[in-house]
């Protein structure tokens, strides 16, 4: 049985390389971020404790709102959707709508993630 599932991923992975376009690989490779970045806080709660879990939730639910946009960008991207009327713009709003609300999250999410650091490590030393 093993072996029979490393040939579907073998071919799975090959398939990928092969046929998926470069900017559906660069989504990808941003989703797969999104998904490690919460794999990991939610690993560090489990680990460490949930002391400030306000902090946790808030970085771990900004992830899933980024993980979100991103796919709904990767659905707008990929080529093989042009016949379901997902381009109703020209291509480059139609790129833009997603990609602009992503990085307006992510950046949103980077400066939550910094100020709660922040308050938690002033809040220890005064």
């Amino acid at each position: 049985m093993s072996n029979s599932v490393l040939s579907v991923i073998s071919r799975f992975l090959d398939e990928y390389v092969t046929s998926t376009p470069n900017k559906l690989k660069l989504v990808d490779a941003y989703l797969l971020y999104i998904v490690l970045t919460g794999a990991m806080q939610f690993l560090y709660c489990l680990l460490v404790g949930t002391f400030p879990f306000n902090s946790f939730l808030s970085g771990f639910i900004s992830c899933v709102g980024c993980f979100i946009l991103a796919v709904c960008l990767r659905i707008q991207v990929n080529p093989n959707n042009k016949d379901y009327g997902h381009f109703t713009g020209s291509e480059n709003i139609t790129y833009a709508n997603p990609l602009k609300a992503v990085l307006q999250s992510d950046f949103w999410r980077r400066q939550i993630s910094f100020l709660v650091l922040f308050v938690h490590i002033s809040s220890r030393f005064c």
